[in-house]
């Protein structure tokens, strides 16, 4: 499968919502600064979407959808970790998340549950802690050191 990741621009911030809201996930702060969202397709179609948070080495992993009919044929493996490969090149030493349903596919992948009394002050400042997600969604870190 030949991952095209191409970042979503504000004329694409509707479709990126359209694929967020079905599934519960945040759509309010989609435009606010501080975001990178992409789109992830191939030869047969949308994947899904994905985006980063923030700015240092402390960053917000967030909005990992994947489309409906493309679930269980590796194409979440593939979407975050392009997404960490990014990262990566941006100096991002650790991805943080939160979820409330998908803790066993990032657990899959190398994430690791994580303290929320310990989350570094950027993270704990963004509007997924603050208010988003709720207080009992998963908090998993991964570092990519």
């Amino acid at each position: 499968m030949n991952v095209i990741m191409t970042p979503v621009a504000a004329d694409g911030l509707p479709e990126l919502a359209a694929s967020l809201a079905p599934e519960g996930l945040p759509t309010s702060d989609l435009a606010e600064p501080g975001r990178t969202f992409w789109r992830f397709s191939d030869d047969e179609g949308l994947l899904g979407f994905g985006g980063i948070e923030g700015s240092g080495e402390e960053r917000l992993l967030r909005s990992v959808v994947i489309s409906a009919d493309r679930r269980g044929n590796g194409a979440g493996q593939k979407i975050v970790a392009a997404i960490e490969a990014a990262a990566v090149g941006d100096g991002v030493q650790r991805l943080h998340l939160l979820t409330t349903s998908a803790a066993s596919f990032f657990h899959a992948i190398g994430y690791q549950d994580a303290d929320r009394g310990r989350v570094p002050p950027e993270i704990a400042s963004t509007a997924q802690f603050a208010s988003l997600c709720p207080a009992s969604a998963t908090y998993l870190v991964k570092d990519l050191g």
